[in-house]
């Protein structure tokens, strides 16, 4: 059975950080496109942030210079290091693998800026 699992949501103030993990079971991460979507209930989900099988990362542009992505092979987890946060980063943000037929989707975690 395939799970990812995101971690490390939770509340920020205005200019504070948070890293979310997403950590695989019954897949590996490693040398897949993983990507990091964000959705709120006034918006459709949108991409944040990619990094592909060959370690290429990609970043939207509301969040480039602030966001990281990256990746931990050994512990089969994916990052998303989150900067300079600001309220209109409040979303659930919810880990992705893509592949060419099919996508594994974390079960999404709460990130909340607000002071």
């Amino acid at each position: 059975q395939v799970q990812l699992v995101e971690s490390g949501g939770g509340l920020v103030q205005p200019g504070g950080s948070l890293t979310l993990s997403c950590t695989g079971s019954g897949t590996l991460l490693s040398n897949t496109d993983m990507n990091w979507f964000r959705q709120t209930p006034a918006k459709a989900r949108e991409l944040v942030a990619s990094i592909s099988g060959g370690d290429d990362t990609n970043y939207a542009d509301f969040v480039k210079g602030r966001f990281t992505i990256s990746r931990d092979n050994v512990k089969n987890t994916v990052y998303l290091q989150m900067n300079s946060l600001n309220p209109e980063d409040t979303a659930v943000y919810y880990c992705n693998q893509h592949f060419i037929l099919s996508d594994h989707w974390g079960q999404g975690i709460q990130v909340t800026v607000s002071s």
